[in-house]
């Protein structure tokens, strides 16, 4: 019997014929790199203040000057962006270190836009890492999070965010309605210009275990759960996506990634707007547990899930890996 013309492997055969017909790019400009910055490490730490956190191998809590030296390694490496959350040094019932115009962020954004301009800075705008409670939004006496109370906070919060120079605000906290008051307030403040990154499908997830240690901003009582997504509803997913571009995101986001790739691919196909997702702590820490045990190769895995999340329709990707992955990169081409 004749053997089929049609050979796959034909086109597989050398690097250069991959290489040739690859459907999927990775390049270090898609990539973000998010920052902890630590208010408690001081302004001017010198040397600069690095805190290693214990379950994100190679993660650190930074000072203002620590962070300041990130951004411009994230920058040489040719990284297309920082995504900046605080670690205020008290914290109240009200969050008000998030909307301080000198708060941690704040201080961080004006620092590293200064020292590398050419550098987007992204800010995260939520009121978790300056509560006392931990919760995304103020707090009723019942113990639940009064939504349109918050709203307005945040909104104030990503005007501080911009007056301090960021490029991006991108709000997390997936309460209602944020992402139209954040555009009004934007707007009537100056600042039509500064782009907003909605945490649009962002899911109460078992992966933000390292990041709420790192952040400490783990809940004092209850969960996210009234107000994350619940993990197991895809058409929700694209439904608050919709609602975040009517309300006047210009970007939206899928949050975690790896076990999210079906839903980045329907968040891409139903907005047409550019989708990131967040390669988050959970999915960073297993990849680095299991090659620190050698079960695996972490450069091939790292690039592998990478490509999967462009692949699945992710045009940025925020992760952990984005230096590594930056190096590993470079020294393909």
């Amino acid at each position: 019997m004749a053997f089929p013309q049609t050979r796959m492997r034909r086109l597989r055969a050398s690097a250069g014929l991959r290489g040739l017909v690859r459907e999927t790019d990775l390049r270090a400009g898609q990539l973000v790199l998010p920052l902890f910055v630590n208010e408690t490490a001081g302004a001017d730490a010198s040397p600069p203040s690095r805190e290693p956190i214990a379950t994100m191998p190679g993660v650190e809590r930074l000072s203002l000057s620590a962070a300041v030296d990130e951004a411009r390694e994230a920058a040489a490496l040719g990284i297309a962006a920082v995504l900046l959350f605080g670690l205020p040094a008290e914290k109240d019932a009200q969050g008000s270190g998030a909307y301080d115009e000198d708060g941690v962020v704040q201080l961080a954004t004006r620092a590293i836009k200064q020292a590398v301009p050419e550098l987007l800075v992204i800010t995260d705008v939520c009121l978790c890492e300056y509560t006392d409670h931990g919760h995304c939004g103020l707090v009723r006496e019942d113990g639940s999070v009064d939504n349109d109370a918050s709203v307005e906070l945040l909104a104030r919060t990503a005007v501080s965010h911009a007056r301090a120079g960021a490029d991006i605000v991108a709000p997390s906290d997936m309460m209602d309605g944020r992402v139209r008051a954040i555009r009004e307030e934007l707007d009537g403040e100056g600042f039509a210009e500064t782009p907003i990154l909605a945490y649009s499908a962002k899911f109460a997830s078992a992966f933000y275990g390292p990041f709420r240690e790192a952040a400490d901003s783990a809940p004092a009582f209850g969960d996210r759960r009234a107000y994350q997504m619940d993990p197991a509803n895809g058409r929700e997913a694209v439904r608050e996506a919709l609602l975040d571009v009517q309300e006047g995101a210009d970007m939206v986001m899928v949050k975690p990634a790896l076990a999210y790739g079906d839903l980045i691919r329907s968040v891409k196909r139903a907005t047409r707007l550019p989708v990131a997702a967040y390669n988050v702590s959970g999915e960073y820490a297993m990849v680095k547990a299991a090659a620190a045990a050698g079960y695996l190769d972490e450069r091939a895995t790292v690039l592998e899930i990478l490509t999967s999340l462009r692949r699945a329709g992710a045009d940025t990707i925020i992760t952990y890996h984005a230096k590594d992955a930056a190096r590993w990169l470079a020294e393909q081409t």
